[in-house]
């Protein structure tokens, strides 16, 4: 699965992992494919510079990237404190109405909520990449549009690659346009923020608005056969990300939420904003019920939403509660139905890849290479 791309970045495999485990980053790394280490939950910089010390003694000498969220555009002089600030009191009795009602229990006294959505700050992510650059990473990639231009020239300086997710062909142009090296092209499958627009229409619409600027297909990419589809729309390797939650490697902190996701069914996801404030694909649960009901106060604007229900995600991850627990997970979570090492992940995958590459031959006329 070589193409321009992944000999121009030295990997085996055109394949682009997205994940916020570094032991799962690493893994993708050292099975020939390039992984990516997600920092949006890194609000302390120590945090960040310890793991990715980690990613450097656990990757053999192999490629790997940083994956953050920031806007393009800065506002001056908001701090945390100011958004929070912004927050209706309704919306935090809805909040604390909403956890009574399924009996999630308080933290304990004096312990910290373990989530907190600052990454999606810009101060928080500049931190970030001031810790990643200090690092040999050979891509940035930004979730939420073109990194600011001075983002793109740090790394540019450095010989770092930059990468940004589109939902349109539209923002891909847009993309280009800021001098973004790699174009996402995120499909309405995808797990996150994604957009309306489903992978077959969107990667060649991409690839045809950007070219000769290579594209990644992502959005409901989990077998070897989908990844060769992704490479004859044009693309030159895929973005996968949910495919890794329930591998060997992953860390979710709860054998609940691995459950109910081995459980899940490609019609088990909803684009709801209930977690960020921006429509996100994520396991669909009583709480992301309770916010798109039309009878309640409805979600807030990013960032107001993720600093909103931060603490309450926490204690449903804490205490497990079955009917409200979730995550950012895409349509393909229905072909996640086992725990594998992401070796076997990888493996599977080639497989699959070649026995998609044969039939096409086949096809075609031609014995197999």
């Amino acid at each position: 699965m070589e193409t321009e791309l992944s000999k121009k970045l030295g990997v085996e495999h055109a394949i682009f992992g997205f994940t916020p485990f570094p032991a799962v980053a690493a893994a993708i790394t050292r099975a020939g494919g390039f992984g990516v280490l997600g920092a949006v939950r890194y609000t302390a910089p120590d945090d960040l510079a310890r793991d990715l010390d980690w990613m450097q003694e656990h990757t053999d000498g192999k490629p790997y990237g940083l994956d953050v969220v920031m806007p393009a555009k800065k506002v001056e002089g908001v701090t945390e404190a100011d958004v929070e600030a912004m927050i209706p009191a309704g919306h935090r009795q809805f909040v604390q109405d909403t956890l009574a009602k399924h009996g999630v229990p308080e933290l304990p006294e004096g312990e910290a909520s373990g989530w907190r959505i600052t990454g999606w700050m810009e101060e928080v992510a500049r931190n970030q990449l001031d810790v990643a650059f200090d690092y040999p990473i050979r891509l940035l990639a930004n979730a939420l549009g073109s990194p600011p231009p001075d983002v793109v020239g740090r790394a540019h300086d450095r010989g770092v690659l930059v990468a940004a997710l589109a939902g349109s062909a539209k923002h891909a142009r847009h993309h280009a346009e800021a001098g973004i090296d790699i174009v996402i092209a995120q499909g309405y499958e995808a797990g996150g923020h994604t957009g309306e627009i489903a992978s077959m229409v969107l990667v060649p619409d991409v690839v045809d608005a950007v070219g000769p600027l290579p594209v990644l297909a992502a959005g409901g990419i989990g077998s070897g056969e989908q990844i060769a589809a992704g490479l004859a729309l044009g693309a030159q390797g895929v973005w996968l990300g949910s495919l890794w939650l329930t591998t060997e490697e992953a860390d979710l902190h709860s054998r609940a939420l691995t459950r109910k996701l081995l459980a899940a069914g490609s019609g088990d996801t909803v684009r709801s904003r209930a977690l960020t404030g921006k429509p996100a694909r994520q396991l669909r649960t009583e709480w992301t019920d309770a916010w798109d009901d039309p009878a309640g106060p409805g979600t807030l604007p990013m960032p107001l939403q993720g600093l909103l229900v931060a603490e309450a995600v926490s204690r449903i991850q804490k205490y497990e509660t079955g009917a409200l627990l979730g995550t950012p997970v895409g349509q393909i979570v229905g072909r996640m139905n086992s725990e594998r090492s992401v070796q076997a992940v990888f493996d599977d995958l080639t497989r699959g890849f070649e026995r998609a590459v044969d039939r096409i031959n086949r096809i075609a006329g031609r014995s197999a290479s």
